[in-house]
């Protein structure tokens, strides 16, 4: 089904937030879906990027008429010119999916979109969020899915929320395929810290848990305790927790409940295996407690995810907007 991805830039963007939504919604894959990238100007046909050089656009707001998604990569705190807000207020109460990069958030909140709502952004531009006293910060994630409305950091942040929404709207293998096209992890929590000394896991050979997490990856069908994986390791219970979380921003009891539930993604789409069984192969001890972890991350059910990968992608319904 055809899918337009529209992103909006204004002057001072980053040009890096815009390369995302081309590399990941463009990406040859998702193309041969039907699914189409279009990069439109908020006010003048030339916009001014944060480094200094300008593009010339073809398009301008009135090609968010027909956007399926609608992405934000960039916002100021002095705020967005008002026909840049009114076109977001409009794609909203169309049923439009707005998405918004970085300090894209601001611009979101002006609009009005992200009231009553959790919202993230980049930690240098939460103060800046904050002055909008309808929307609930949370600034120490990575990115947060509220259904027609998603926000990210900045930076890497932007490229998990974007192959997020290509796993929800695609499922776990095209996803996947997008990230190894990109060379990126495929799936990182979007619970994670912002902060991070070590943003995006190294190659294996990079760190010095690596060997354990690999190990931990391919056998997630046992029942693996934290004490066993430090002995692994050759640290303290203690140590092994903390450099865990050094390096993922989540812990080892996290960090694999999301790695079952993606495996388990992977099956529902592309076996015909029992629900138990699938619990059985990525280490649920039940198919109520797969049906449990699956619907906390996934905010939907093993049967509903496999039924919705075999048929179309959902639409939004059109959604009031607050005065």
């Amino acid at each position: 089904m055809a899918h337009r991805f529209v992103t909006v830039l204004s002057h001072g963007v980053t040009p890096f937030e815009v390369a995302v939504a081309s590399e990941v919604f463009g990406s040859p894959a998702l193309r041969e879906r039907g699914l189409s990238v279009h990069i439109v100007a908020g006010v003048t046909s030339q916009v001014r990027t944060a480094d200094g050089w300008s593009m010339q656009l073809e398009h301008d707001l009135d090609a968010t008429a027909d956007a399926d998604t609608l992405i934000v990569p960039f916002g100021l705190p002095s705020g967005a010119p008002d026909a840049v807000l009114e076109a977001i207020r409009q794609a909203y109460r169309r049923g439009t999916r707005l998405v918004s990069f970085c300090s894209g958030a601001l611009t979101l909140a002006q609009a009005g979109v992200l009231d009553g709502r959790r919202a993230t952004t980049h930690w240098i531009h939460v103060e800046d969020l904050r002055e909008y006293p309808r929307v609930e910060v949370d600034p120490d994630v990575l990115y947060i899915d509220e259904g027609q409305v998603l926000t990210s950091a900045g930076t890497a942040a932007a490229i998990d929320l974007a192959l997020h929404i290509v796993r929800k709207d695609h499922g776990a293998a095209v996803a996947n395929t997008v990230a190894r096209r990109m060379l990126v992890p495929p799936h990182r929590d979007g619970g994670q810290a912002q902060f991070l000394p070590t943003p995006v896991p190294p190659e294996p050979e990079g760190h010095e848990l690596a060997e354990v997490m690999a190990w931990m990856y391919d056998h997630l069908d046992h029942q693996l305790r934290i004490t066993d994986l430090a002995r692994m390791a050759a640290m303290s219970t203690r140590t092994f927790s903390r450099r865990f979380r050094e390096l993922t921003g989540t812990s080892p009891a996290r960090w694999l409940r999301h790695q079952r539930v993606v495996q388990a993604q992977e099956m529902l789409e592309t076996t015909d295996l029992t629900i138990d069984a699938i619990a059985g192969r990525v280490g649920f001890s039940s198919a109520a407690n797969l049906r449990e972890h699956f619907s906390s991350v996934l905010h939907t059910t093993p049967s509903a995810y496999r039924n919705r990968f075999r048929g179309c992608p959902a639409r939004f319904e059109p959604t009031s907007l607050s005065a």
